[in-house]
């Protein structure tokens, strides 16, 4: 019985930390983006916010299940965070290298 319990605190957690994971990606490239160009440091960085509103949202979806517009805040939140790192790894591609 107290299996059952305990899981029931522990998922929101569990939830909320695969986006939160995405999130602590971005921000250690961010910090060490400090010479590359502004717009890949702007879509990093817009990248981060949208993963952390993601795991905040999840979070509260896994406690409240019949809350629709969390899921939906949720899903479009991680959505616009994977589009703004697949575009910051293009921006990373196509910017020359200062590392010779």
């Amino acid at each position: 019985m107290s299996k059952r319990v305990d899981s029931g605190f522990v998922e929101p957690i569990i939830n909320a930390t695969r986006p939160g994971t995405l999130a602590g990606l971005s921000m250690n490239v961010l910090k060490f983006s400090q010479n590359d160009p502004l717009p890949l440091r702007f879509t990093l960085l817009l990248g981060i916010v949208m993963f952390l509103i993601s795991s905040l949202c999840i979070f509260f979806y896994t406690i409240y299940p019949t809350r629709k517009r969390l899921w939906v805040l949720t899903a479009s939140s991680f959505l616009i965070g994977l589009l703004c790192s697949i575009v910051s790894s293009a921006i990373l591609i196509m910017t020359p290298s200062t590392i010779l």
